[in-house]
């Protein structure tokens, strides 16, 4: 995997925290309580993607930078 694939796994693990994140904070009031279930499903779930994401992200940019001699 190349850098630059690497670089934009990372990039998109730390949108998809950013963004999840966010919308937790801004789910309204007043919805039944298994929309919150769901919706707290669904960002925790992404954010755990999110860090896999991470991971493969990190590996391979420390991989492709020793297959460079850096």
């Amino acid at each position: 995997m190349t850098r630059r694939v690497a670089a934009f796994l990372l990039v998109l693990a730390a949108f998809m925290v950013v963004e999840w994140i966010n919308l937790g904070f801004n789910l309204a009031d007043g919805h039944p309580t298994g929309f919150y279930v769901v919706h707290g499903v669904l960002i925790g779930v992404n954010v755990l993607l999110a860090v896999v994401l991470a991971v493969l992200g990190w590996r391979a940019w420390r991989a492709a930078g020793r297959e460079r001699g850096i």
